[in-house]
């Protein structure tokens, strides 16, 4: 039988009595998928999983993003959808993604398929001091969105806001050092600029949120561009509010999920190189969560 015991704190909550090694029966899915709707952040503590567990319990979720791989003899192999995530170095290049410091946003905004659902697995987490560090930090776009005055609540209902992958590649490029050139044609062609609406009813709790995040959006289309900076400057800030705000800090063989749609997050880098963090990930896009046959099979109005 599950429990979810709520953090508290403006997002969160922790589940007890799942063991994410074996399948999940409808009933407790359901359990999760409205949880996940109720408290944007699922903590999933001491599970011992394998990458085709966390792939298995992934993509239940909906389409999981990342490169196809199929054997000689034509089978897709799951096991290429699970990444990983880390800062060990072997032979001067990162195991997987490197780790931390992209600050805030929200993954796979830059794309016409929004992204649902993050899956982080906590392999090694890196301790000072008897400390965990490597924490992650969420904000809840539905409470931010309920603090908007009414009037700018109406006046953005209907407005749209355009995310770009370039804007992440810039920042990171020029203030964080990446070394990386400036995105070629081809990378641009391949990851144009989209539009999404800017406030969104969600589709399990449904309560509206704010959809809209430092690291990709860069324009409000229905606003001149300079009152289109300044709302965004003004969006920015005012999700970034501490009240908004819930940090997760990581055990071993915790797994967490959080909801893309209704939160904005940043990985804390308060780490050294030396401090080891081992993660493994799936990126879960929102192809089945707007389906209503996706949600009436779990009885989520119960």
């Amino acid at each position: 039988m599950l429990t979810i015991e709520p953090t508290g704190a403006t997002l969160g909550a922790t589940v007890s009595g799942a063991d994410l090694s074996e399948p999940l029966s409808e009933a407790d899915f359901g359990q999760i998928l409205k949880a996940l709707g109720d408290h944007g952040v699922l903590r999933f503590p001491d599970q011992h999983l394998e990458p085709i567990d966390v792939y298995r319990f992934s993509a239940q979720f909906g389409e999981i993003q990342g490169p196809s791989r199929v054997d000689p003899n034509g089978i897709a192999d799951p096991l290429a959808l699970v990444g990983i995530l880390s800062n060990i170095k072997e032979n001067g290049a990162y195991i997987g993604s490197p780790d931390a410091g992209q600050d805030w946003h929200t993954d796979m905004s830059y794309r016409d398929v929004r992204g649902f659902v993050n899956v982080l697995y906590g392999i090694k987490i890196p301790r000072r001091d008897g400390r965990a560090l490597g924490g992650t930090e969420f904000g809840n776009m539905a409470a931010a969105y309920d603090a908007l005055p009414d009037e700018l609540k109406s006046r953005l209902e209907d407005m749209t806001a355009t995310h770009d992958f370039e804007k992440f590649w810039e920042h990171m490029r020029r203030d964080r050092n990446s070394g990386r050139p400036p995105m070629s044609e081809e990378q641009r062609r391949r990851r144009p600029p989209v539009v999404h609406k800017l406030i969104l009813t969600h589709p399990i709790s449904g309560r509206k949120i704010l959809y809209c995040n430092p690291g990709y959006a860069i324009r409000i289309n229905e606003l001149p561009a300079a009152e289109s900076d300044a709302m965004l400057d003004y969006l920015f800030k005012h999700q970034l509010e501490m009240r908004f705000r819930y940090t997760h800090v990581w055990n071993e063989n915790d797994l967490l999920i959080w909801d893309h749609l209704s939160t904005i997050h940043r990985a804390i880098d308060d780490y050294g190189p030396d401090e080891i963090r081992l993660m493994r990930r799936c990126q879960v896009m929102a192809t089945k969560v707007f389906d209503p046959e996706f949600l009436r099979p779990v009885r989520l109005a119960a």
